[in-house]
């Protein structure tokens, strides 16, 4: 046995009671003056008993009463006369790191954590190290935080045992700090010392944006290791798929799937994003492989609400080759009443597309309304029912006045501006548009649907270049934004420079619109023979798409 767990097993060992009736008496008194509303005396009393019996306790009994009356000086001095008296208390030890640094007295906790470290055997400090990292980012002054854990941690940061978890501590104190590059440094760290270590690659997952491409270079490395943990390639393609880099999200989840054929959340992840891009059959077969194992899922929420999102989609699927028999079987199979309105929403949906738009109104109308969020869930359902029966002037009319009753409700304002411009209102769109702007100037779609807007009507082609290259900057991974940027500049004449953008943009996402553009560009250029190759990829995907319908009319082609 080690000397801190000997220590530990002495502490708990039950001893012979040192409460003389005099100390029982002045215990009583403590409680009893505590709790009729004078803690100052009660704690008096408990700390002297304590101090008399060196009962551990009675010491943490002072401190509790010291912080019940937010007292955190006293609560302070209960822990350290605790610590004198029982030096080789843990406990006292942890209750001083503990209210030092709920003081933010964060330069005087070296000491006592250094102490704590050499007391903790080898194989429990890196469970150690997350909980100083926990304890350290409630610190007021989290830069002090990160140096003074930095500094009493030396030794740790130093072998090759602890190094990796010790650099993860640091890190996750400068990135509580704001401070991105030194997060970074601390996981590059952390990395060259251990680089089989999963906590220098979290804490760069983190940070994985395009300004700091350092950071999904070690992801990257770690993933590539023997012992890469598979829950982070999944967090990876997510933060992917955060980033509307469904692409590489795929590329990640498929090579996981193929690694790891029996865990059955990638499978379901890799299923949404084939379905997204209108890989229908290949979706459905990942979707199905995902229910088919769903049942090993230990978390048993997590297991719900992936069971209803696969059915969902599904259903989704079925739907979209008219299928709708096997749509409404899988939107039975969801029993969830937290989905009730997802899958009802679908429902009504299904009963739309088979021109029962009435019945399908109501069924969203019948919906529950527990919360805030379905009330708004169902209107916006019953609008999109509206909308994609284009009945644009009762969709108008219903967000005309939820929008009087919320003026500044973004997603309202969006919602009628795009409705408005399907009424051909165009001022009042582009009115709505600005005004969202205004509300919430980084809202990419806003600056997206306005520039898309003008350059599709071939006007204020340069204020429209603007508009969208703001929603780039904001967005700079979306490819239907990509598409606006594309479609401005075929407009303005850059044959070349829109070609280059939409063939990325098709490329990260196949979809009708983006193939739609993508085709008349390369048929303006003579390349015709590509530009039918795309509409037949795209009008196999969606026949129905309107932009890929008015095109076609447009350019006289018959595919």
């Amino acid at each position: 046995m080690t000397t801190a767990a000997a220590t530990a097993a002495r502490e708990e060992k039950a001893q012979p009671s040192a409460m003389t009736a005099e100390l029982f008496y002045e215990v009583l008194m403590a409680e009893l003056t505590a709790r009729s509303g004078d803690p100052g005396s009660g704690y008096a009393l408990v700390l002297d008993a304590a101090r008399r019996s060196r009962d551990a306790k009675l010491f943490q009994r002072a401190v509790e009463i010291a912080l019940q009356a937010r007292s955190g000086d006293a609560a302070l001095a209960a822990a350290r006369a605790w610590k004198e008296s029982l030096p080789d208390s843990r406990e006292a030890r942890r209750f001083e790191l503990q209210i030092l640094i709920a003081l933010n007295r964060i330069a005087e906790t070296v000491e006592p954590l250094k102490a704590e470290l050499a007391a903790t055997p080898q194989v429990e400090r890196p469970f150690l190290m997350a909980l100083i990292a926990r304890n350290y980012a409630r610190a007021t002054d989290k830069k002090l935080a990160a140096s003074v854990v930095e500094q009493a941690l030396a030794e740790e940061l130093k072998s090759p045992a602890t190094g990796g978890p010790a650099w993860t501590t640091i890190g996750r104190l400068r990135l509580a700090a704001g401070d991105a590059a030194g997060t970074l440094e601390a996981a590059r760290k952390g990395e060259e010392i251990d680089p089989s270590a999963d906590g220098p690659a979290m804490l760069a997952l983190e940070l994985v944006d395009p300004a700091q491409p350092e950071a999904e270079t070690l992801v990257k490395r770690y993933l590539a290791g023997p012992k890469a943990l598979p829950e982070m390639r999944i967090a990876y393609a997510r933060v992917l798929v955060e980033g509307r880099r469904y692409t590489d999200a795929s590329a990640e989840l498929a090579a996981l799937t193929a690694a790891r054929p029996e865990l059955p959340e990638p499978w379901l992840l890799l299923g949404s994003l084939q379905a997204q891009a209108r890989q229908d059959a290949a979706a459905e077969s990942s979707l199905k492989r995902y229910i088919a194992m769903a049942d090993t899922q230990p978390d048993a929420e997590a297991r719900g609400r992936g069971q209803t999102q696969a059915f969902l989609l599904l259903a989704q699927l079925a739907e979209r080759r008219k299928d709708f028999v096997g749509a409404e079987h899988w939107l039975s199979r969801i029993d969830s009443t937290e989905d009730l309105v997802g899958a009802q929403t679908r429902r009504a949906a299904l009963l739309a597309r088979q021109g029962k738009l009435p019945q399908a109104r109501e069924l969203v109308r019948a919906l529950p309304e527990r919360t805030e969020e379905d009330k708004k869930q169902k209107f916006m359902a019953e609008v999109q029912l509206l909308r994609d029966a284009k009945q644009y002037q009762a969709a108008y009319d219903m967000l005309t006045q939820a929008s009087s009753a919320k003026p500044e409700d973004t997603d309202l304002i969006y919602d009628k501006a795009m409705v408005a411009e399907k009424l051909n209102r165009l001022d009042e769109m582009e009115r709505l548009l600005r005004r969202l702007i205004e509300l919430k100037p980084d809202n990419q779609n806003a600056y997206n649907a306005l520039g898309y807007s003008l350059a599709d009507r071939k006007v204020r082609l340069e204020e429209a270049r603007t508009l969208i290259k703001k929603a780039v900057q904001l967005a700079p991974e979306d490819p239907f934004i990509a598409d606006s940027l594309g479609w401005v500049e075929f407009r303005l004449g850059n044959s070349d420079e829109a070609m280059r953008i939409l063939e990325a943009a098709y490329k990260r996402r196949p979809d009708p619109e983006i193939g739609a553009h993508l085709g008349e560009v390369l048929w303006v250029k003579g390349e015709r023979d590509r530009a039918m190759s795309i509409w037949k990829e795209v009008f196999l995907v969606d026949a129905d798409n309107e932009t890929l319908q008015e095109t076609l009319k447009r350019l006289r082609v018959k595919l």
